[in-house]
């Protein structure tokens, strides 16, 4: 199935006979939605069959995650999914990106399904196609079952073909109702954040580990790609997400030049090179060799992560700004943490600076440039290639006020900016056929717990009590006419 072909409520094209915005047009038929993850917001985490993941393992361990906040409840999305399900509905959107719980549907990481967490999956998305919503399931969003972990995680080789298999059974039982899959999201954070900087789970910092977890990630997509295409009908599509970087350097001194084309090389082409072209880049190999000699990397590896996809998805929030390194800056902040770990695994002679303009609660520049900057270099490289956008979104602090309503003016600009941006993106050419904006709901945001507030629905974790943000309703209303508001 083409990325045009999933099927999208009318709700998501413009509407006839209405009055529009002076703002520029998306295409007809382009497919909004939003996305979330299933440790975010599931909660549940001992009902149903469902084992520990390392998240469980890593948020139970103290210092890990602020407040000591674990995903058990998070947004109760489990109990609450048809209510979430109506707001889906209510705010008009064509797609819901969800993730499935490897640990939910496999417990012990291999072997027999779990019918109880089929069970809840099938009742999701038998929900959304009820109100017209297509479902957008991704395999993988970094809750490893910990019984795989104990056993070495994504170091281990065997961790791809059961990822493989548990790819097979996800596929048997919920591939007749939904039209398009995701492997992996971000394997760069699973790699490099859980296993070299350790700020995630599972928490490893290792550099040389961090390159091999990121090797059989690849692999793992590969076998789950071939998995998928065995079990699927034909029409159904197949995609990989990345959070590729906007990579810029800070001058065009040749230390600048040089320190961007390494961490553009660590970023990108060294997810980008193997997925489309069936190879590592050169020089990443040359810059990781004090690191590992890439013995994990067997014949025919290559052309399992090489397996044909159907669209590739893009998750951007900022860009990422390099230099030459001076030995008398200050360390960098990594993901928003304080560490002396760096996340890159051969990153020497690298300064990371902050891009210029305002910041989100997160302390991330807002710089929608970045993301057209990507797209567009993408219509470049990949010709041909579908792309999605599946995360754009940003943390504001955000409160209901006396009356019960969410203001959230920061968000609502943010969102403009970055659709301004993709819409640009496709007036020059760039393939996008879709927006998925993070997140639906306020949820359990990794490292920083409850703190910070991704959602344009917000949700008080105490009562569990949503309330649609005023950047919900214009984005519902975007979905609606197919145009953004003119500023």
């Amino acid at each position: 199935m083409s990325v045009e072909a999933l099927p999208t409520p009318a709700q998501a094209r413009p509407a006839t006979g209405a009055a529009q915005p002076a703002g520029p047009a998306f295409p007809p038929g382009f497919l909004w939605g939003a996305a979330t993850a299933a440790y975010q917001i599931e909660g549940a985490a001992s009902e149903g069959g469902r084992s520990p993941s390392i998240w469980d393992t890593f948020s139970r361990t103290p210092g890990k995650v602020r407040n000591g906040d674990t995903g058990d409840i998070a947004a109760d999305h489990y109990h609450r999914y048809r209510d979430d399900v109506a707001l889906m509905s209510e705010l008009g959107l064509g797609a819901y990106r969800f993730s499935l719980a490897w640990p939910r549907i496999q417990p012990a990481g291999e072997g027999p399904a779990n019918g109880e967490g089929l069970d809840f999956y099938d009742r999701l998305v038998d929900e959304l196609l009820a109100h017209g919503i297509t479902p957008v399931a991704t395999l993988y969003h970094w809750d490893l079952p910990q019984t795989l972990e104990d056993r070495g995680g994504w170091t281990e080789r065997d961790t791809a073909y059961r990822f493989a298999e548990y790819a097979a059974l996800a596929a048997r039982r919920l591939g007749d109702r939904i039209p398009a899959w995701t492997t992996l999201n971000e394997p760069w954070c699973s790699a490099f954040l859980g296993y070299g900087a350790g700020i995630h789970a599972p928490g490893r910092t290792d550099p040389a580990a961090a390159l091999t977890a990121h090797h059989h990630l690849l692999l793992a997509h590969g076998l789950g790609t071939g998995a998928l295409r065995a079990e699927l009908p034909a029409t159904a599509q197949v995609s990989l997400t990345l959070n590729l970087a906007a990579v810029r350097p800070l001058s065009e001194a040749p230390g600048d030049l040089d320190a961007a084309r390494r961490i553009d090389g660590l970023a990108n082409r060294i997810f980008l090179d193997p997925v489309f072209h069936g190879s590592y880049p050169a020089d990443v190999l040359a810059d990781t060799a004090e690191v590992t000699d890439w013995s994990f990397v067997r014949d025919g590896d290559l052309a399992e992560i090489s397996r044909p996809i159907d669209s590739l998805g893009i998750n951007y929030y900022t860009p990422t700004v390099v230099a030459a390194d001076d030995p008398a800056a200050p360390a960098p902040r990594l993901d928003g943490h304080a560490s002396s770990l760096s996340p890159w695994p051969a990153d020497r002679g690298v300064r990371f600076l902050p891009a210029e303009g305002s910041r989100t609660a997160m302390d991330w520049p807002v710089d929608a440039d970045g993301l057209y900057e990507l797209l567009t270099r993408l219509r470049d490289d990949l010709p041909g290639v579908p792309l999605l956008v599946t995360e754009n979104g940003a943390a504001y602090e955000d409160y209901s006020d006396p009356s019960g309503a969410v203001h959230d003016p920061e968000r609502v600009a943010y969102l403009h900016g970055h659709l301004d941006a993709v819409r640009r993106a496709v007036a020059d050419g760039a393939e996008v056929r879709g927006y998925f904006l993070w997140s639906l709901l306020d949820n359990f945001e990794w490292a920083y717990g409850y703190s910070k507030r991704f959602g344009i629905v917000h949700v008080d974790f105490a009562s569990q009590r949503r309330t649609p943000k005023d950047s919900a309703r214009w984005y519902a209303e975007v979905i609606r006419t197919g145009q953004l508001p003119a500023r």
